[in-house]
């Protein structure tokens, strides 16, 4: 296989093992850089496999439902991979305070439901970051942190 395909590889397993349904922590020391960056709108910026399994503890005890898949082929060039994606969760969990506009108290039973793409950036069989454009207007205005004009 060429590079590009074994990085969209690495970052469909990612999506899947981290990402879906099913969350499998262990991913993260298989094949997460031991300082990788994870940078979406909605969320502090997250570095380093321990953060990063914290965030998503978190994230999960909070929406247990959580589930986000591709929307399209993953796109690769050199050490980039692209993907599309949608997806969200309910919140039944405790008070998730994450957001950067603010928290939720415990179990809202409020969804969100929105998508984006990210890119992620792979070296050696490892995702060294993963930068990502989401529509937080959407989520945040679903979860009641934004009001509509």
């Amino acid at each position: 296989m060429s590079k590009e395909e074994d990085n969209k590889a690495v970052v469909g397993r990612w999506f899947t093992e981290f990402w879906g349904k099913d969350v499998n922590l262990a991913v993260i020391d298989e094949i997460a850089a031991p300082d990788m960056l994870l940078k979406y709108s909605l969320h502090e910026p997250r570095r380093g496999r321990a953060d990063i399994k914290a965030f998503m503890t978190d994230f999960r005890a909070a929406f247990p439902d959580l589930n986000f898949w591709g929307t399209a082929d993953l796109i690769a060039e050199g050490d980039y991979v692209v993907g599309q994606w949608e997806g969200g969760g309910t919140h039944k969990g405790p008070a998730f305070n994450d957001f950067l506009v603010g928290g939720l108290p415990a179990a809202t039973g409020r969804k969100m439901h929105f998508t984006g793409t990210t890119v992620l950036k792979v070296i050696d069989g490892k995702i060294v970051e993963e930068i990502g454009l989401d529509d937080g207007v959407t989520a945040l205005t679903q979860l009641g942190l934004l009001k509509a004009a």
